[in-house]
């Protein structure tokens, strides 16, 4: 499989689209078999996860939460402090449902409201002290145009993605183990309701490649494009796989470096010299 996580229309552009199906190929992969292809995106789940957000309302563990940003964030606490509930937090079903449709049909501001799940805001791991769900965000979508103005969180979509496309190991970096909780509650809920087929796939974490004297951070180097620093993501000084290729890097030559170093379940630093030589 082959899958974007297109949850935030601000974000998507069809530029990285592009660039990573065409990086994907050189690297010698397809996700086409028995004449079928298995390139997914998030927005085609769209449907399913507005469905499944109106079920967990419905059966009381989501609710519509209309305080501010600055409002939610001081009751959620910190690492000593235990959070405190939001006023909306004792809504009925039926009036969690009525405001999340009309954040649905477009009848209030962006950042106006919330769909947050119902979970512990006393949780030691402050990811269980109900996240968000769903926000309203006027943007248009690379993949569904105006259809939409509220979209799903990541840490919601994903889970969701990883069922219906039936994944078993949901693989993912080390960061994002404090987030494996939410992730079973959301499959644990979804699939009581029989809206999800049992098992439901399990996240499995591990470390994330980093290399020595190389700058990994998609953030970071970003601002090398955009301040031009650099002539694009495939500058030969850039360490993107488009930028490895201008520099001669071959296809075998990455798949090789990558089966030598394995993955580890701690942070490490690989030496980039393993990479030159490969």
């Amino acid at each position: 499989h082959l899958r974007f996580d297109d949850t935030n229309p601000e974000k998507e552009e069809q530029e990285y689209v592009d660039a990573i199906v065409e990086m994907v190929h050189w690297l010698g992969w397809s996700w086409d078999a028995n004449n079928t292809t298995h390139l997914y995106y998030a927005s085609h789940y769209f449907d399913f996860m507005y469905g499944a957000a109106e079920h967990l309302i419905e059966t009381g563990h989501a609710y519509v939460d209309e305080q501010s940003a600055d409002e939610m964030r001081a009751r959620r606490g910190d690492f000593t402090t235990p959070g405190t509930d939001s006023p909306y937090r004792q809504r009925t079903p039926a009036q969690n449902l009525a405001r999340f449709r009309e954040m649905r049909d477009g009848r209030h501001a962006d950042g106006a409201m919330v769909l947050r799940a119902k979970i512990d805001m006393a949780s030691p791991n402050i990811n269980l002290r109900d996240p968000t769900l769903y926000r309203i965000k006027r943007a248009t979508h690379h993949n569904t145009g105006e259809r939409w103005c509220i979209y799903p969180m990541y840490t919601y979509a994903h889970p969701i993605e990883d069922a219906l496309e039936q994944i078993t190991h949901s693989i993912c970096t080390l960061e994002f183990e404090d987030q494996r909780p939410f992730y079973d509650w959301l499959m644990d809920r979804l699939c009581e309701g029989g809206l999800l087929a049992s098992p439901a796939p399990h996240q499995y974490e591990f470390a994330r490649l980093n290399l020595t004297y190389t700058v990994v951070s998609k953030r970071k180097l970003l601002r090398l494009v955009e301040e031009k620093h650099v002539h694009g993501w495939d500058d030969p000084r850039m360490p993107t796989l488009s930028g490895m290729r201008r520099r001669g890097f071959t296809p075998e030559a990455i798949r090789h470096f990558c089966s030598r170093i394995g993955i580890t379940k701690f942070n490490a630093t690989t030496d980039v010299a393993l990479l030159e030589h490969s």
